[in-house]
């Protein structure tokens, strides 16, 4: 069978079926991969036409779903073939189909979430998430259920990123952070552990991550979850969290 030519191709148009809404503002301190923040909550808003309970009947029978989305603050027209992943220090190249960059011929991501809870609000139906990796307002493509026997293999080989990331285990919050946070809490639920879980990534720029920069130590960070700015500094043993304000 003949491939097509380029300029036989057709392109496809799709709509959205619905956005999300996470606590991340910003691409900076995402989670790189999905799961690995199980204190991110989120929910998918479905647009007018599909903002039915008939579409969503069945799907809380499974624990977990596959999200298709567009990387939409990655939207451009140039795209390089090869990338320099983060799980390689960002020093070393691959291929892009052989890497998660959003930066792709096509800016479309796939994760897997847990499903929390379906419900309506307002007229509204939300499907909430649990464990993702999506900057609010993620346009969704498509969600399927993830189907245990076909969609896990244990035995799959992984090459340069086989393991989970080495997380850091060394947070700690100044009196300040702490005391902000505990009154916070009750707007944001589990927001210490979100914090924690989400600087034990270490979001900083991977060359920054090296005890041997004695410039490190004074580097202050700053990322925005929900509308509040978490700020934060990097020591030799790890990090301290200085406070917690709202955005603006």
């Amino acid at each position: 069978m003949n491939s097509p030519t380029d300029h036989k191709l057709c392109p496809y148009h799709f709509e959205p079926i619905g956005w999300v809404h996470s606590p991340y503002k910003e691409k900076f301190a995402i989670p790189r991969q999905p799961g690995l923040v199980t204190a991110a909550q989120s929910h998918i808003r479905l647009r007018s036409d599909c903002n039915r309970e008939e579409i969503l009947r069945g799907l809380s029978g499974f624990s977990h779903l596959w999200l298709v989305f567009v990387f939409h603050e990655a939207l451009r027209a140039d795209w390089k073939p090869m990338v320099r992943p983060p799980r390689l220090g960002g020093n070393q190249k691959v291929g892009v189909f052989a890497s998660r960059s959003p930066f792709r011929p096509n800016p479309i991501g796939l994760s897997v979430v847990t499903l929390e809870d379906i419900k309506q609000v307002n007229g509204q139906w939300q499907v909430h998430i649990g464990g993702g990796d999506l900057l609010d307002q993620t346009p969704i493509l498509d969600i399927k259920p993830y189907i245990p026997y076909a969609d896990s293999h244990p035995d799959a080989r992984g090459d340069y990123a086989q393991e989970a990331p080495v997380t850091l285990d060394k947070i700690e919050f100044s009196a300040l952070a702490s005391e902000q946070i505990t009154h916070l809490e009750q707007k944001y639920p589990r927001l210490h552990t979100l914090i924690t879980q989400v600087l034990s990534q270490q979001p900083e720029p991977a060359y920054h991550n090296t005890n041997a920069c004695a410039h490190t130590a004074a580097r202050v960070y700053g990322m925005a979850l929900y509308d509040l700015n978490v700020r934060w500094v990097r020591q030799q043993e790890g990090l301290v969290v200085t406070e917690v304000t709202p955005l603006g």
